[in-house]
């Protein structure tokens, strides 16, 4: 995994607590939860399945093993984990390998972060392999640090990605922002204890305490991100 852990941010001038922002990849900044979806529904299909359309919201935003599993155990395909998940990836990769769809208002919120220098993590489920590709896109530079499913001991939907982001790049987890597509994803960054920006992209995503449901990253800027986080006395 890749990070850069900068000195701890001090308070803004503005009074703004916010000391990261951590962000998810697919069907947050680029718009590619539908390829998985595709990709897994036509690997399927070779097997001699049909994917239930309503598998598609429990296999969305977590890790391909959890994703993978259940969608052999729910078909009775005859493939063995690894080798789905081989399959997966390499399918994915050359879905994207002409062109990454990239999320309206994600090229916009990148730059402003990066022109104010807040430390900024891309946190996804997704493995090394396709981040790394998705970053060919994306820019690599954008971010502080990265972190990809098969680098920690548990992904989404448990806090531990976003827990190391916000220690890797110096920051509490109460100040950071964590924008989100899935609610494995928001519950992975909520049970990390940090302020949650939902921008659902298959499902439902209610509003809670602590988090902000929103329709686009064209609804966010920095100015609504250091307003979610509490200024500091």
């Amino acid at each position: 995994m890749t990070s850069t852990v900068p000195a701890p941010v001090a308070r803004t001038a503005d009074g703004s607590a916010l000391q990261a922002v951590l962000l998810d990849m697919d069907g947050t900044l680029v718009d590619t939860e539908g390829f998985w979806w595709e990709i897994e529904a036509e690997i399927f299909r070779e097997l001699g399945h049909r994917l239930d359309d309503a598998w598609r919201d429990v296999v969305v935003g977590g890790p391909m093993s959890r994703s993978a599993a259940f969608l052999i155990e729910s078909t009775g395909a005859a493939i063995e984990l690894a080798e789905l998940s081989v399959l997966l990836n390499e399918r994915f990769e050359a879905r994207i390998a002409d062109r990454v769809p990239i999320m309206p208002g994600a090229e916009r919120l990148l730059a402003e972060l990066a022109q104010h220098n807040v430390p900024t993590a891309l946190v996804s489920a997704s493995h090394r392999r396709v981040i790394d590709q998705v970053l060919l896109t994306l820019g690599r530079d954008r971010f502080t640090m990265t972190v990809a499913g098969d680098e920690v001991a548990r992904t989404k939907p448990h806090p531990d990605p976003y827990l190391h982001a916000a220690a890797a790049l110096g920051a509490h987890p109460s100040r950071c922002a964590v924008i989100e597509d899935t609610v494995t994803g928001v519950t992975a960054a909520e049970a990390a204890g940090c302020r949650v920006v939902a921008i659902p992209s298959v499902g439902l995503i209610p509003p809670a305490p602590g988090r902000t449901v929103v329709h686009s990253l064209e609804d966010v800027n920095l100015a609504f991100l250091r307003s979610l986080i509490a200024p500091m006395n």
